[in-house]
């Protein structure tokens, strides 16, 4: 398959070989979890998102092949753009042999749009830059109508499967976490989820939220410092470690209740709450703070917006809509609470405080008596202590 606006395969003007161990996936966030700086990332992933992208730069690959199209035209998709803009190299499109002719930790080439092993050419593809990457996206604006055809089609499947959990409850699990009358901070590591974490360490430590972590989001939370209350997924991207650390742990089913994270969970010996739903992860985490009674949800690395929502492209995300309807006027995304919070005291406001009260302590000694005496003992007592110092030093 290849893209019509993208070019034949050749190598760039200023085009330099990479090298790197090679690691394989066919699951891009599975593959992120193991890969090292100068690794080379091979993945199977039609329209890399955002979530992908940032994922594959943050670990520190020297380079990206893509057996699949980076960008398919479907709709404008946000990770290649931030895989080229971080300057690596992606190389498009090599077709599904790649695996066969790879194994985990070869050493592979990349030159231009070529994939070496050794001196044997094992892959051709399309070498992605910046204009490629344009280029594309321009073409793939012409494809959003049909998406959001499709995705108003699938908002209203999920309504009709979805409207007793939605419109009641029904189906939303018992927790033994206090959730009603607090604050609850969803975090799924997503959109700048690190940075949203730092500064709202404040609101954290003030308002003390109900923490949820969203499979990965668990262990971003234990990353910025925190434990979580909750955790609350599929259990496909948490690590070991943070399932022990002693949240409960909420299983996200499908609906006909299969729940192969549940597994998982038991074999460490982890008491688990099962949660069928057809909904994303972060969706049935909303739904279960909403429905125990949070009065806020502050939610870090979620998808907010509808290029967002089809970037993610996948039918799942029309609960995604669906879900901020119903949770309504508690959602607030962690960017809007980190520029309108503010501490109740801040430093300006205490260091003016303690200058105040400094003048009027020194204002009540300067005019009364027994204040005065002090003083005078006290400038006493100090050129007694310079005296003795100076006869020490002479």
């Amino acid at each position: 398959m290849r893209l019509p606006t993208l070019r034949r395969p050749r190598a760039a003007d200023g085009d330099s070989a990479t090298a790197g161990p090679a690691r394989l996936d066919r699951r891009t966030k599975r593959l992120t979890q193991r890969l090292k700086p100068g690794d080379v990332a091979i993945i199977d992933h039609v329209d890399i998102d955002r979530v992908a992208g940032d994922a594959l730069v943050a670990s520190g690959v020297s380079a990206v092949i893509n057996a699949a199209p980076s960008i398919s035209g479907r709709y404008p998709n946000l990770g290649p753009e931030v895989i080229v803009g971080a300057g690596i190299p992606l190389v498009d499109a090599v077709g599904q042999e790649i695996f066969d002719h790879v194994r985990e930790g070869q050493r592979i080439r990349i030159d231009g749009a070529a994939v070496y092993l050794g001196d044997e050419l094992v892959g051709t593809g399309q070498r992605q830059d910046t204009e490629t990457v344009a280029a594309a996206m321009t073409e793939a604006k012409a494809g959003l109508s049909v998406q959001l055809e499709a995705f108003a089609a699938n908002t209203m499947e999920y309504m009709k499967r979805e409207r007793d959990l939605l419109l009641d409850g029904v189906g939303v699990p018992e927790i033994r976490t206090p959730i009603d009358g607090r604050h609850c901070l969803i975090v799924v590591r997503g959109y700048d989820y690190r940075e949203d974490l730092e500064v709202l360490g404040s609101y954290i430590r003030e308002f003390r939220p109900v923490l949820i972590g969203v499979d990965g989001g668990a262990d971003a939370l234990v990353e910025a410092g925190y434990t979580p209350d909750l955790i609350v997924g599929d259990m496909d991207s948490v690590s070991d470690d943070v399932l022990r650390c002693g949240a409960e742990v909420v299983v996200h089913a499908y609906p006909d209740g299969r729940a192969p994270g549940l597994a998982r969970v038991d074999r460490l010996g982890v008491r688990a709450v099962v949660f069928p739903a057809a909904a994303t992860s972060e969706d049935i985490a909303m739904l279960l703070a909403d429905e125990r009674g949070a009065t806020l949800i502050v939610a870090v690395g979620t998808h907010a917006t509808l290029v967002e929502f089809l970037d993610k492209g996948r039918a799942g995300m029309a609960s995604t809509f669906l879900t901020r309807l119903r949770v309504g006027g508690k959602l607030v995304d962690a960017k809007g609470v980190s520029r309108l919070y503010r501490q109740r005291v801040s430093s300006m406001s205490l260091f003016v405080l303690i200058a105040a009260a400094l003048c009027a302590m020194a204002a009540a000694l300067a005019i009364s008596t027994v204040g005065r005496t002090s003083l005078q003992l006290l400038a006493e007592q100090w050129d007694n202590l310079v005296f003795q110092l100076q006869r020490l030093f002479s």
